[in-house]
């Protein structure tokens, strides 16, 4: 096998981090991931894991370099590099690091080093296409494949305390970028106007410019600006809200509407810094909100304080959801809670980490337990038909006797 020993990648991890300012995951961190999900290969029978979904292979690697990451039970890691070995080597505090020029080479590899495939291998059924799958599955030939997205999605489920501390500083830059839409939100101003200034302000406090989305019919756009009626319409997103867009063939998010004074804005904003998100919803108002979004806006805080107080650990999921229903009935917001009548989400909060939407969701049907260490993105959020949308989202971590927020900012209504 050819890669760098030890000290060679020491060398080469000096070297570039005196050219590149790396947020460097800890050793450890990467070895407690690396544990936990062989544990959970161990219970489910699966011998080896092959990782080729950015997010994942980042997640325990440390690495976001285009790579492959082949985790085996009884066997080191190994990260197959092809593109950039130096970056790779910098980041990831792996030993086992291989450059590769194709994937095709990888089988030998793993066979010269383990001395064969694993019996069982698992890989995400729900992202590899049907294509590579079939691929891989010519390459590793004599594997039974398994599905390995329940092991991976469970080990990022449950956020450790460096991956909460991470998160917490994306939430100051998302902090910091709400209050430059307060100082900036204006009469006159077009929806895609105001995302363009927000977009230039938040990079300047590190936000990535983009987010990370894991269905492939999923879409990730930073900034949601919905300004009085484009904010009741409904559309193609899976969301309580939509917007209109600008185009028909990217119909989410900030449209061309000019925002007037006294409008009722919501503004979804996703932060992606240091390789993890924030996803969190204010009101805003350029002047004086009328009484009836008002009312609603105040409505979706409390629900969403009232949710809070009941998220605690062993509360299932979907008990957490139907306590919203209930709640937005019986303050008479029925009609309108998440989403219009007929086309209304069956989630009221998603799990939020690596990537904007992770498991597990916060629905109606979800049986699953709340644990400690478990953070949410959590939404009550109502649409007015062709009026305007109200609503709040802030970010919701699980502790051992409760929940706390993870979001900075307030919950309340931005008033210009």
């Amino acid at each position: 096998m050819s890669h760098l020993n030890i000290n060679e990648q020491k060398i080469v991890r000096k070297m570039i981090n005196t050219l590149l300012p790396l947020d460097l995951t800890p050793e450890t961190e990467i070895g407690r991931r690396i544990q936990t999900l062989k544990e959970k290969m161990a219970l489910a029978g699966v011998d080896g894991v092959f990782l080729s979904h950015r997010p994942d292979y980042y997640y325990f690697s440390g690495s976001g370099q285009e790579a492959w990451l082949y985790v085996a039970l009884e066997h080191e890691p190994l990260l197959f590099v092809k593109r950039y070995l130096p970056r790779a080597v910098a980041e990831s505090p792996l030993t086992q690091i291989v450059p590769v020029h194709s994937v095709t080479e990888i089988p030998q590899i793993i066979k010269d080093s383990h001395g064969g495939f694993p019996k069982t291998m698992g890989i995400a059924f729900d992202l590899v296409p049907v294509r590579d799958f079939r691929f891989y599955q010519s390459l590793f030939f004599g594997c039974n494949w398994q599905d390995a997205t329940p092991l991976i999605m469970s080990c990022r489920a449950i956020k450790s305390e460096y991956e909460l501390g991470i998160m917490q500083d994306v939430g100051k830059i998302s902090s910091r970028v709400f209050n430059f839409i307060a100082d900036n939100l204006e009469p006159g101003i077009r929806e895609t106007d105001l995302a363009g200034r927000i977009e230039a302000f938040a990079r300047t406090q590190g936000h990535s410019g983009r987010l990370q989305t894991r269905h492939y019919r999923s879409v990730g756009f930073t900034f949601h600006i919905m300004g009085g009626e484009s904010g009741g319409q409904s559309g193609a997103l899976d969301s309580p809200v939509c917007g209109t867009g600008m185009y028909t063939a990217y119909p989410f998010g900030a449209g061309t509407r000019v925002i007037e004074k006294n409008d009722p804005v919501l503004i979804d904003l996703g932060t992606m810094a240091f390789g993890y998100h924030m996803d969190e919803s204010r009101m805003f108002v350029a002047g004086k909100m009328g009484n009836q979004a008002d009312a609603a806006s105040q409505a979706a805080i409390d629900i969403l304080y009232h949710v809070k107080d009941a998220m605690k650990p062993g509360v299932a999921m979907k008990t957490i959801f139907q306590m919203s229903v209930t709640m937005a009935k019986k303050l008479g917001y029925g009609e309108q809670f998440l989403g219009l009548p007929g086309l209304k989400s069956k989630f009221l909060g998603h799990g939020i980490g690596i990537e904007l939407v992770e498991d597990p969701i916060i629905s109606k049907s979800r049986s699953t337990e709340l644990e400690p260490g478990m953070v949410f993105a959590v939404e009550p959020k109502f649409i007015f038909k062709d009026r305007f949308a109200a609503g709040i989202e802030s970010v919701i971590q699980i502790t051992e006797t409760g929940s706390r927020f993870l979001s900075t900012v307030p919950n309340k209504v931005f008033m210009v």
